[in-house]
């Protein structure tokens, strides 16, 4: 997600159905539709239980300090409220409330416990929330902050899935870094437009290695940041990084055509949340 300074610590569905001659009629509690060519499952959540999101799986970030955008909403835990998980989806709320001195709450959730990663195929399937002022992200940090003075965007940041509420359809994806970053107006980045993103789920899906990171909706294609093999200031993405959830509220970016405050509540809604490794 853009202008992050937290230092806190997708897809192809490929379904493998069975000749449907009458002599074939595998089951279809036998079809693995996590299965990708080429690809190792290694981390999910299926969001087949109900409550609050795994804490095996997620932790939180918390405060309603602004997160160095100017956002109005203050990131709540172990909050049903703003976040939770039924009829097999994880929902992540924002709501009009006034608490712990901020206009409205909500919920950034962030893997933990082995939930880091370098290289692969990251999938979420979500419906995203609608309506001016929200800013929902699927989005990726580092875990150690060790590269130039400590902070961003020296360490990099990978935006798997932006939205803002008075754009609607327009999907981003990008990367940040010291040389490549929006504060100096170079940042790698690229949109698509997914004109029912907010009423229907869509795979966002990132696909890392060391020569490149690509983004896709479904299956298509359409933004890659490429390694220039120039030093850790235009590539520090050679380490492990962790996945976040949230949406923001407002900020210099979500609020920068105001906040329809008459909309809210407002979610996200994820299926599921897949991490592969190449084999």
């Amino acid at each position: 997600m853009l202008r992050k300074f937290s230092l806190l610590t997708i897809p192809f569905m490929f379904l493998f159905f069975s000749n449907c001659s009458s002599q074939t009629n595998e089951p279809e509690s036998q079809i693995d539709t996590t299965a990708i060519p080429g690809y190792q499952l290694v981390w999910s959540d299926e969001f087949n239980y109900t409550g609050l999101p795994d804490p095996k799986k997620w932790g939180y970030d918390v405060g309603g300090n602004g997160w160095g955008n100017q956002e109005l909403q203050y990131y709540t835990e172990y909050r049903s409220e703003n976040a939770r998980v039924e009829n097999g989806k994880l929902i992540i709320q924002a709501r009009l409330e006034n608490y712990q001195g901020s206009s409205f709450t909500s919920a950034r959730l962030v893997t933990t416990n082995r939930g880091d990663w370098t290289y692969g195929r990251i999938e979420v399937r979500a419906k995203l929330p609608y309506g001016k002022g929200t800013w929902p992200a699927i989005w990726m940090l580092p875990t150690t902050w060790n590269l130039g003075n400590g902070s961003w965007p020296d360490n990099g940041e990978i935006d798997i899935m932006e939205h803002v509420g008075y754009d609607p359809g327009i999907i981003h994806g990008s990367t940040h870094c010291n040389k490549y970053v929006f504060t100096k107006g170079t940042q790698k980045t690229a949109t698509i437009n997914i004109a029912d993103c907010m009423t229907t789920f869509h795979n966002y899906i990132m696909e890392w290695t060391k020569d490149d990171i690509k983004m896709y909706v479904d299956d298509k294609l359409y933004f890659t940041s490429y390694n220039e093999g120039a030093g850790w200031q235009y590539w520090p993405f050679f380490k492990d990084f962790h996945l976040l959830l949230n949406i923001a509220v407002g900020g210099t970016w979500g609020g920068a055509q105001g906040i329809d405050a008459s909309i809210f509540p407002q979610k996200m809604e994820v299926e599921y949340v897949r991490v592969y490794k190449k084999i």
